[in-house]
């Protein structure tokens, strides 16, 4: 329990310091003024200054970061500096379910490519098997997703889609609770988009531990005693090797839930987590981008927590460092 309250603790001082970091640079920086952008071109220095004093911005900066935060997480009123009027809890609400939709079937289909793809590479270690799939694997890494995903659409949306993916759905995204089908249609190919990079790389990864793992003392053992290689590989070395797998996977799930799928939703007309990163920095709506940030924050800094405290379940010795 001391190591939860520990790990725990040290996450939510980061997610503090974050939060400094993240205001200091969108509301302190030299040069930028939200009260001109407020107030629109041409603004008179008496508009500009009632802007100020309305908005708090006259405040010393300790003042104006326990405003900004009451104003996101307490009260939960913050609103858009571009669309005056919107709130920008509710915009976040609204785009996370889209990303989490899209992350959370992604993972499914790499974890199956990226296990599935590492373990038959090594149990054909030395056949053509291996290579043809660490040959696939290094395609799908070096394929950036955009790229990918405008070529997907090429294909589906324009050049075959009145033959061949005729049942490919338009652009955009259907909640669950209103058609579960065609919420999975909508996000089939982006889901297949982003599973193919990182499905490439738990491939090679795993694929590695497990090739160092078929050379251990305890391995060579099992050999000895006339285990097959079979059940060697299932029964000893995998469970050896997955706890890079598990790192791995908890901090690509982590950023992705925030926001780092911003490319593959922005080709996809996906309206995320990342699609409204995008749409705020092209405005430049200091709230929304900031919001985003420390929404991102808290599931990058929640994963490393969540991968520590599992590394303390699996192996006790982690509690006492």
């Amino acid at each position: 329990m001391l190591f939860v309250a520990k790990r725990l603790g040290s996450a939510l001082l980061v997610m503090f310091a974050i939060s400094i970091v993240v205001f200091l640079i969108f509301f302190a920086t030299p040069g930028v003024d939200p009260a001109a952008r407020l107030a629109g071109r041409g603004a008179s220095p008496e508009v500009l200054s009632q802007v100020r004093h309305a908005f708090g911005f006259d405040q010393p900066l300790p003042v104006r970061y326990v405003l900004m935060m009451d104003h996101l997480f307490v009260t939960r009123d913050l609103t858009s500096y571009v669309n005056i009027g919107d709130k920008v809890v509710p915009q976040i609400m609204q785009a996370a379910p889209v990303t989490l939709s899209l992350v959370l079937g992604a993972a499914v289909i790499w974890i199956v490519l990226g296990l599935g793809g590492g373990i038959l590479a090594t149990r054909f270690r030395g056949s053509v098997v291996d290579p043809i799939i660490m040959v696939i694997g290094i395609a799908a890494v070096s394929l950036p997703a955009y790229w990918v995903g405008e070529v997907v659409n090429l294909i589906t949306q324009d050049r075959l889609h009145d033959s061949v993916f005729s049942w490919v759905p338009p652009l955009g995204y259907v909640p669950f609770a209103q058609n579960p089908g065609q919420w999975a249609l909508h996000l089939l190919f982006p889901w297949l988009t982003l599973a193919l990079l990182y499905g490439g790389i738990y491939a090679r990864v795993l694929r590695a531990e497990l090739v160092t793992a078929m050379g251990e003392d305890y391995v060579r053992t099992g050999r000895a005693k006339g285990l097959s290689e079979r059940r060697i590989l299932w029964r000893h070395a995998l469970r050896g090797s997955l706890s890079p797998v598990v790192s791995l996977f908890g901090l690509d799930l982590g950023s992705l839930i925030g926001g780092a799928a911003l490319l593959t939703e922005v080709v996809f007309g996906l309206p995320g987590i990342g699609k409204l990163t995008w749409d705020s920095l092209q405005n430049l709506d200091l709230p929304v981008i900031m919001a985003c940030v420390l929404y991102a924050a808290f599931f990058v800094v929640a994963a490393n927590a969540i991968v520590d405290l599992l590394y303390a379940v699996i192996d006790p010795r982690v509690r006492r460092a």
